[in-house]
């Protein structure tokens, strides 16, 4: 299975990359260009960056990105890559992908950014890999239009926001997998598994 991590020359991809390549029969690689990341079994939009300068990366090829995600590209959005999955944001100038309908803000608290583990509630994102406890590290939140988008809520402080959403084979996770210890590792080879062509 080809897994395609999307570039947007933000930071480094080599944790996330190693957690994607523990699962079996995985062919992990690194695209910079929006356009030719689509050649792949699976889309990664990884979570390091600011959603200004990650939405110009890819707003070349943002319309045939949404047309791949509608005809059944299967996807994982983590942190920003997740907000790049909503229309736009607080953060910065740019469109994201507008699959999720709803905007990104800042998250409403006094300790920003929120920094650590925390638990996640009424967790749906995948019936094969409950999680409890995940690392978060994050400044913004998505607020989603549709409440059935959400799968898993979280609260930081007084904020409760979307942990994960889902519709069909598109995945996006406010928390950082690659970095949730083991139980974040099997997260990603659940939904690998569920996806794989």
């Amino acid at each position: 299975m080809r897994v395609t991590l999307f570039d947007y020359g933000a930071g480094n991809l080599h944790s996330l990359a190693k957690a994607l390549a523990t699962a079996p029969d995985v062919d992990v690689r690194v695209q910079e260009d929006p356009l030719r990341a689509l050649d792949t079994d699976m889309l990664v939009l990884p979570g390091v960056g600011a959603f200004g300068a990650a939405a110009a990366r890819l707003a070349p090829g943002r319309e045939a990105m949404r047309r791949a995600l509608d005809a059944g590209l299967p996807c994982l959005g983590i942190c920003l890559g997740m907000q790049l999955l909503f229309d736009e944001s607080d953060e910065g100038a740019g469109q994201g992908l507008g699959y999720f309908q709803g905007r990104v803000t800042r998250l409403t608290a006094r300790q920003v950014p929120q920094i650590g583990w925390n638990d996640v509630e009424e967790d749906r994102a995948l019936a094969s890999a409950k999680l409890a406890s995940v690392y978060f590290a994050h400044s913004y939140v998505c607020r989603a239009v549709d409440p059935a988008d959400v799968v898993g809520w979280t609260t930081h402080e007084e904020d409760r926001f979307p942990a994960s959403v889902r519709r069909g084979k598109v995945l996006g996770v406010q928390f950082h997998p690659e970095k949730s210890s083991q139980a974040g590792v099997r997260f990603v080879q659940a939904f690998l598994k569920e996806v794989a062509p």
